[in-house]
Formats: structure tokens, C-alpha cells, sequence
């Protein structure tokens, strides 16, 4: 028998809930993604096949780590969701456990207003 691993488990886990949320123009889903190094946060509207805005911590001048990066993250995303009039999201963590930067990201969010 085969192991699975922890990242095909997750894909997994993912694929499950990607078949009940899709985002669309006037509520787009939140995606994010998390690497062993960085952090991706996406809005993509998924009638259009469409990226509407996408932030990652690739290119970020602060040298911060973990929850403060996503804290930083969660603002940059919450600027740029209101550059595109998206108050509304539907929040997809990936797969990941709600907890750590994947938590302080989406009450981050919140607190920046934008509702899901």
C-alpha cells in the first residue's frame, strides 16, 4: 500500500471542498496557498476563469515571517479587493487547517472589511 502524503492529502481535502464554493464577479473567491517559503493569496472569479488580483509575500521589502507577513498580506489583498469593488468573498483556505497565518489572514481580512 501506498503512503500518502501530507501535501496529496491536502490536495485532496481541497478538491472536496472546491466541488461545493465557486467565486463569481460580484463575490470571487478568495484562494490561498501556502509554500514552505512564501505565502500566495488570490480573488479569481470563477464564472470568467478569471484572476481578478493576486498579492504574494515574493516581493515584500519587510523581512517579517509567519502571521505577521499574512497580517501584511490580508492588507495588501483587502487594497486591491477594493480597487475592484469586492466587498463580499467566499474564503478558500486550500486545504489547510484554519489556524496560524491562514487564521490571521482571514480576520485580517475582516477587520480591513470585507465579508464572508
Amino acid at each position: 500500500m501506498i503512503k500518502e502524503t501530507r501535501n496529496q492529502r491536502r490536495i485532496v481535502r481541497h478538491a472536496r471542498v472546491r466541488a461545493k464554493i465557486a467565486g463569481n464577479a460580484t463575490k470571487p473567491r478568495l484562494v490561498v496557498f501556502r509554500s514552505n517559503k512564501h505565502l500566495y493569496v488570490q480573488l479569481i472569479d470563477d464564472e470568467k476563469n478569471k484572476v481578478l488580483a493576486a498579492v504574494s509575500d515574493l516581493k515584500m521589502k519587510s523581512k517579517k515571517k509567519g502571521v505577521e507577513r499574512a497580517k501584511e498580506l490580508a492588507g495588501m489583498m483587502a487594497e486591491k479587493a477594493k480597487k475592484h469593488e469586492v466587498k463580499k468573498i467566499v474564503f478558500d483556505r486550500g486545504g489547510y487547517k484554519y489556524h496560524g497565518q491562514i487564521k490571521v489572514l482571514a480576520e485580517e481580512l475582516r477587520a480591513q472589511g470585507i465579508i464572508f
